[in-house]
């Protein structure tokens, strides 16, 4: 044993990595005993008593007088200036927001408190140590960041965000100002782009080239769903390649067969580009994506061809929308802070990517397909209509969705459509019979065991040896659900077991019924733990592809929020495609 000084002792515990110890004095705790080990950090008050503890009126006030801090919820260290360092709180109300103050050389360590009520809701905690010896200090602030470094290399260290200063309440800039200390203090550098107009983000991202986005770990989107679709379209919109999704043969023939089609942008629906420059290859080999090579960072599926800049790059959000369901999906907190918290810790989840091809034939009967993507939601009928509602209430905040979504219930308009969705096989995933009252629901989480199963999905499946459900008829509406989109509304979601990462949709169509039939299954979504696929006039498939074709009057498609006109379109999802920086929801 080693002793440094008169309080620093460096100790080997059974020949692993040497032990740091050192007396030092917590903020708001008093004398502690702080010790570096292999994975963290930890510390103990030296002593307590009932007449010198930090305790005010019966309120306990400060970090805990022990505890354990692991370096993966470390994300900075920094040496401070000498200042005042409160030993502890005395049991006098008189002085009990004062207590006895120290002159002390300090360093401070930021981490992740996580909530004992509610597991998900991160906060950033500082735990403020002082001692007499600067030399002290900076040895603490050495040693901690050379322990860390084994935790840098999947944290970002350069990111591109825009911000929406309009999304939601209009407070993007706002959210943005509360989480930019966590990055600077995590040493991230930050591009900041606050967007002018609408569709600003989405040409930035697909501009930007490939050598200019691999300066970058990942790009962050301060908004709400709305602009992460717009993010990521822009991302997607020139740098996937994929073959168009399976299609039952009479779909196929519809719209012309599948070969020799000029492709729109995304966003420029009338401008045609030359084939190199197109979201779509045309080819008849149908393929659907698989999970990607653990450490590849370039995705290719038979006709599907992705490459990411860096193996590190990954997308973000900081949640500043009107739902947010990404991020409370993904996070399970609709909170900036742990939103930030995930982000500067590095933290990974891979995401399904639905893809919808729009087919319409234009006035020289020239079919033209226009490819777009979601990360959480498709919806017609009743979730276009609200969409298309809400447009002209924008300057009520988020509250323009409940009143939209009044008017567009008392209108209790249906659509004629037709839909056919890919069978899965039944070892794939099972939906509850008809008529079943409750399910185990296997709820996707960290480390989710579904989403990290190799053997999801069928990587060879070809539209015309598929078996395809079909089901015409009116409905209110029919939703594709990529993920659970868990909101305030909906505290399970629309489908409470729907998965992050397995490679599935779930598709729900809602028949035409009477409106009081209607407003249970409404009020069944807004249930917690409720049973909103338990009636009669609703159908709910699990699959990995699916066409839809309207007839007579129209209502537009809802994209995570985005309007996307379309009266005939296929669909089809691509298995952990993007990675976003998020751990998925502990509870």
């Amino acid at each position: 044993m080693e002793r440094n000084g008169d309080d620093s002792i460096r100790d080997a515990v059974g020949g692993q990595e040497p032990v740091l110890r050192s007396s030092l004095f917590l903020d708001h705790v008093g004398e502690v005993i702080l010790c570096l080990n292999s994975d963290g950090l930890s510390w103990k008050l030296v002593q307590s008593s009932d007449t010198d503890r930090n305790i005010c009126f019966r309120i306990k006030l400060g970090p805990p007088d022990a505890a354990d801090v692991k370096f993966s919820d470390i994300y900075a260290v920094e040496l401070i200036d000498q200042g005042v360092v409160h030993r502890s709180n005395p049991s006098s109300p008189a002085r009990c927001l004062l207590g006895p103050e120290w002159q002390m050389h300090r360093f401070i360590v930021h981490a992740v408190q996580r909530s004992k009520s509610q597991p998900s809701l991160w906060t950033a905690a500082m735990y403020n140590f002082g001692h007499k010896d600067p030399q002290t200090c900076q040895m603490w602030v050495d040693r901690i960041n050379a322990s860390l470094s084994r935790e840098m290399e999947d944290r970002p260290k350069n990111l591109l965000i825009f911000v929406h200063p309009m999304s939601g309440k209009g407070n993007g800039c706002q959210t943005w100002e509360t989480v930019a200390p966590i990055f600077s203090r995590a040493n991230v550098q930050t591009k900041v782009i606050v967007t002018e107009r609408a569709g600003h983000a989405f040409d930035v991202m697909r501009t930007t080239t490939d050598e200019e986005l691999r300066q970058y770990d990942g790009v962050l989107a301060v908004g709400g769903d709305g602009f992460f679709n717009e993010i990521l379209n822009g991302f997607l919109s020139t740098r996937l390649k994929a073959a168009y999704p399976p299609a039952p043969a009479d779909f196929v023939q519809s719209v012309g067969g599948y070969n020799d089609f000029s492709v729109d942008e995304p966003v420029a629906d009338t401008s045609s580009h030359d084939e190199d420059d197109s979201p779509l290859i045309p080819n008849n080999a149908l393929g659907i994506s698989t999970l990607r090579a653990e450490g590849d960072s370039s995705y290719t599926d038979g006709d599907l061809k992705f490459l990411v800049p860096n193996e590190r790059f990954r997308l973000g959000i900081i949640p500043a929308g009107s739902t947010d369901a990404i991020v409370i999906c993904t996070t399970g907190a609709r909170d900036p802070i742990t939103s930030a918290l995930h982000i500067v810790l590095g933290k990974r989840v891979g995401l399904d990517i639905g893809q919808i091809v729009r087919w319409r034939i234009t006035s020289t009967s020239k079919v033209e397909p226009c490819a777009r993507y979601a990360a959480s939601f498709a919806g017609y009928g009743f979730y276009g209509d609200v969409i298309t509602e809400s447009e002209k209430y924008r300057w009520m905040g988020p509250k323009r969705y409940d009143y939209s979504g009044t008017k567009v219930f008392m209108r209790h308009r249906s659509y004629e459509a037709e839909i056919a969705c890919l069978e899965i096989k039944a070892q794939e995933g099972t939906i509850p019979s008809e008529g079943q009252k409750k399910c185990r629901r296997v709820i996707c989480r960290v480390d989710c065991k579904i989403c990290n199963a190799k053997t999801a999905g069928d990587p060879n499946v070809r539209g015309r040896e598929a078996n395809w459900l079909r089901s015409k008829g009116r409905y209110l509406s029919v939703g594709a659900a990529i993920m659970a989109n868990r909101n305030e509304r909906a505290p399970d979601g629309l489908v409470a077991d729907a998965h992050l990462g397995d490679g599935f949709l779930h598709l729900i169509l809602i028949k035409d019924c009477p409106r009081a039939l209607y407003l249970l299954h409404l009020l069944q979504l807004a249930k917690k733990d409720g049973n909103p696929l338990n009636f009669e006039f609703v159908e709910h498939h699990k699959t990995r592809a699916f066409t839809f074709k309207s007839s007579g009057n129209s209502s537009i498609w809802n994209l995570d929020g985005e309007p996307f006109p379309a009266h005939q379109l296929s669909a089809q999802v691509f298995r952990r495609l993007v990675s976003l920086f998020a751990s998925g929801p502990l509870v």
